[in-house]
This record gives C-alpha cells, structure tokens and sequence, in this order.
C-alpha cells in the first residue's frame, strides 16, 4: 500500500488523485508543508511525498508519472512520439499554467509579508489567459490533450483549473472550459474530493 504525506488541500491531491484513477490502496498522513517530519525526506519541506515501500518520491508531477508508467495506465510509453507530445503538454501545465497560479498564491499566503508583491497577480493573470488560449488551439475538439486517452497532464489542468476557480479566475474559452470541467467529472476526481471534505 502507498502513502501520500501531505494534506489533500495541497498538491497531494494530485497525487491521491492519480492513485485513485489507477485503483491503487493508499493512505493519506495530512502534515503541512514545511513540518520538521518532512525535512528529512524533503529538504525543501515541501509536500506531496509518496513512500512506496522504503522510498520516498517527491514532487507531485515526477510522482503522478512514476505511478502512471508502473502501473501502465494514464500515459504513453517512454521512448514513444506520443509520450513526447504527452511530456510536452506537462510541461506546458507546470511551465504557462501551474506557474501562474503558484507565483499568485505565493504572493498572497506564502511569501513572509514583506516580500508580497499584489501588483504581480494581474501579470499572472494575463499570462494564465495566454496559456488557455494555446490550450484551446492545441486542444482543438479532442476529449482530452492526447485525445481519447487520459493522461497525466490531463489530470494536472483539471487540478489547475479548480486552483484557477479558487483564486476568481475564469476560463473564457467554452472548449476549454467544458474540457476542465469533463475532466473534473471523472469517478476518480470525485472520490478524491469526498475524501477532501471529510479529512
């Protein structure tokens, strides 16, 4: 069985995410980021981490990936052109999407006081606008980015675009959004937001 240290309002959420996309048992320890139980796992105390067995895998995107080519499902194979032009949409999400929601939410809750800058929050969302408007042209009428196969980065823009709601920004693009929205209606999305509300 895994564990997912780290509470399913961070990004372990993904990751619980993608354990229930592949019908996996796992456990959730909910310890915040920077706890002193973590450093020695994380040194940048971060969360999620996943321990599968003895071993401790950080960074939600490397663990998503990790789990999706062990258990075969979600992803494309290494070495493959479509697990190219999958990698290539993940790093779109963290690189033009997640960027822009972690530099804001930096600035309003992260960063120690001094350091908060809010003149940065329209800059982020003028590029968080830019990213959708590439997304809904590399998207085009596909179910999802690498057409009718769920994938990796597919789970990391839901996950986004529910960040993106929480923070007051809207998807202006109808595909784009009904996109959001039909990967957020998966079974597995679902039984991770139940077990959100009830830890």
């Amino acid at each position: 069985m895994y564990k997912v240290i780290g509470s399913l309002r961070t990004r372990a959420f993904r990751v619980a995410w993608m354990l229930n996309e592949l019908a996996q048992s796992f456990t959730v320890d909910p310890v915040p980021p920077r706890d002193a139980s973590i450093t020695s796992l994380n040194p940048s105390g971060k969360v999620p981490i996943l321990l599968d067995g003895t071993d401790a895998i950080i960074d939600s995107v490397a663990i998503c990936q990790y789990l999706a080519d062990k258990h075969g499902q979600c992803t494309f194979p290494a070495g493959t052109i479509e697990r190219a032009h999958q990698d290539s949409f993940t790093q779109f999400a963290t690189d033009d999407v997640e960027s822009c929601l972690w530099t804001v939410s930096k600035h309003k809750f992260v960063l120690p006081e001094a350091l908060r800058v809010p003149a940065v929050m329209e800059a982020c969302h003028y590029d968080f606008d830019r990213a959708m408007e590439s997304l809904a042209k590399r998207l085009s009428s596909k179910n999802y980015v690498m057409g009718d196969t769920f994938t990796v980065p597919d789970l990391l823009l839901g996950h986004c675009g529910g960040w993106a709601e929480s923070i007051g920004w809207t998807v202006n693009d109808p595909a784009v959004a009904d996109y959001i929205s039909r990967v957020r209606m998966r079974p597995a999305f679902l039984k991770t937001i139940a077990a959100r509300k009830q830890a």
